[in-house]
């Protein structure tokens, strides 16, 4: 079924691993495959962090999404085609297979057992809406927006997306099921 949760999931860690292999590859604008790899990712995480890992026992799944968080930020700030970029990539690309396969062996099929077809829908719908939120806010930023101290500077609000980066460097605990205005008042209280 398409609006499933689990062909969802599984469609994204496919388009993932195209992105991989393009980049591998060399194929195209490296630097606009990259942040498509970045926004795709963090949008298909955070999604299942906030709409489908709630119902599992899928703590470990977090820790993998915060070690390719922070290994998605080395391939980001390396420069294409250089030494550095390829090794952060590979790294990453081991790390996202791992989690990936484990997922799909492990998780997924836990997932199926424990709901039927309608419950699988109803996550399917929640799992796009919020990766559609996050690609949303995530394409703002690779548009070009204004950085998010020039706008703070000028009295608008960050987003949600910016908070949460923020949140994450801070090693902020439980951001990622924290709303907008939980995230201010926690980077609030780290001073950061």
């Amino acid at each position: 079924m398409k609006n499933d949760v689990i062909t969802l999931i599984t469609d994204d860690h496919r388009k993932i691993e195209e992105l991989f292999e393009r980049i591998k590859s060399g194929q195209g604008d490296q630097k606009k495959s990259v942040l498509e790899l970045h926004a795709l990712l963090t949008a298909h995480a955070r999604a299942e962090e906030d709409r489908v890992y709630p119902g599992l026992d899928a703590h470990h799944s977090l820790e993998e999404h915060k070690e390719a968080e922070i290994l998605m930020d080395s391939v980001r700030r390396a420069e294409p085609g250089s030494p550095e970029f390829r090794q952060a990539l590979d790294k990453l690309i081991k790390s996202v297979t791992q989690h990936v396969q484990e997922e799909e062996n492990e998780i997924l099929p836990k997932l199926a057992d424990k709901t039927d077809e309608k419950q699988r829908s109803k996550l399917g719908a929640a799992f796009m809406e919020r990766r559609k939120e996050e690609m949303n806010a995530l394409a703002v930023e690779a548009a070009g927006a204004r950085p998010p101290r020039q706008r703070k500077a000028e009295g608008e609000h960050l987003t949600k997306a910016e908070l949460y980066e923020r949140a994450q460097q801070a090693d902020i605990p439980g951001r990622s099921h924290m709303s907008r205005e939980e995230l201010e008042k926690a980077l609030q209280k780290a001073g950061a």
